[in-house]
């Protein structure tokens, strides 16, 4: 388990940082950004409040591949650096745009691990004018659940989620309480993903005894996940359900309904028997580089990592099968919104209570008129 610690960002840089966004709205016309710069992704999403949840006003996704490499010299290259900030660039310009009011901007499991990462986010800062904040594995997991929320089945005991990234694949192990409450009662974060298995094994073409030992690679960690919580004995209970968030997953479900396009309205909360999905692993492991490129929901862009994204999905089904997958097409972003959401509205009904008080004080001191 990771424990490198997040960086801590110094006060006056992020007091500039808001400035630059922050456009001088009332609070009735709060916007909220989410930026998630994972190993293989950038992804943004601005939203509204809207009741309890909220609604997006835009979003942003591009496969940058941050972490190619990394895993093999320890470093950040300059092309994925290049790539990237590019990327955060159109991000924060959809940000100023938008007026964005609050935000939050993270990095993961590249980001621990890269000894330049310092660096890099030296850059991003004076380059783009956003100021990322490299989070614990521990609150990579509790945003990715939190994230997911609302595709919970609360009538299960429980809930394990998972969200296979580029640099690792996050599991979180949650009990389910009444009136759609939740308790995180385990989390791991494996230091395995799609982007270090593939430079580990391969990914253009991948032999049945390369792709045995991905597999192989995860199930050591999901044993000890496994022997810490018991998981395999609820699922045959029925008592659980299982529930993935990433683009391996939310990939699969393309191809399962066959997609032309890929399309997030499709895919996300829907459900797919596991055999189904574990018979497509097999085929998308045996294909070649080629024939999952033809594939629209793969394309070029993840024809090389999907079959290591499989072979984490096998592992993981291998201990704890599932009759059933519950498809999630959000998570850490998601959690961020929610997060921001909640403690806007926690300030603003502080600042009324402090008001009113002061008005109350105010009129208490001033001498009544006379009768």
């Amino acid at each position: 388990m990771a424990t490198t610690q997040p960086r801590r960002t110094d006060k006056s840089d992020r007091r500039r940082y808001r400035r630059n966004f922050n456009n001088g709205r009332d609070s009735s016309s709060d916007i909220f950004g989410a930026l998630d710069l994972g190993t293989n992704n950038c992804r943004l999403l601005i939203a509204k409040q809207q009741g309890k949840g909220f609604r997006v006003i835009d979003s942003f996704s591009r496969i940058v591949r941050l972490g190619e490499g990394v895993s093999l010299t320890g470093q950040l290259s300059e092309a994925a650096i290049e790539r990237t900030v590019e990327a955060l660039g159109i991000c924060a310009d959809k940000m100023r745009r938008a007026g964005v009011t609050h935000m939050r901007c993270v990095a993961t499991e590249v980001c621990r691990k890269a000894d330049n990462s310092e660096d890099f986010l030296d850059r991003v800062r004076i380059d783009c004018g956003i100021e990322l904040d490299i989070i614990s594995t521990a609150e990579e997991a509790a945003l990715a659940a939190e994230g997911c929320g609302p595709l919970i089945d609360y009538r299960h005991q429980n809930a394990l989620v998972f969200d296979i990234g580029g640099g690792s694949t996050e599991l979180v192990w949650l009990g389910l309480k009444g009136r759609k409450q939740s308790e995180v009662l385990g989390w791991m974060s494996i230091p395995v993903g799609v982007v270090t298995l593939t430079e580990r094994h391969g990914g253009m073409q991948v032999s049945p005894a390369a792709y045995a030992e991905m597999i192989t690679d995860v199930c050591q960690h999901v044993d000890e996940f496994e022997a810490a919580h018991g998981i395999a004995g609820q699922i045959r209970d029925g008592r659980v359900q299982m529930l993935g968030t990433s683009g391996t997953v939310t990939t699969l479900a393309g191809v399962h309904f066959g997609l032309e396009r890929y399309s997030r309205r499709r895919v996300d909360g829907a459900w797919l028997n596991t055999s189904a999905m574990i018979d497509i692993c097999h085929r998308l492991s045996t294909s070649d580089y080629e024939t999952r490129k033809k594939e629209p929901c793969i394309g070029e862009e993840r024809a090389d990592l999907v079959v290591s994204g499989c072979a984490i999905v096998e592992a993981m089904h291998s201990r704890w099968p599932v009759k059933k997958l519950r498809v999630a097409d959000r998570g850490l972003r998601e959690g961020m919104l929610l997060g921001m959401m909640r403690r806007a509205t926690r300030d603003r009904r502080r600042a009324a209570e402090a008001a009113a008080r002061q008005r109350k004080q105010k009129a208490a001191r001033e001498p009544k008129a006379a009768t």
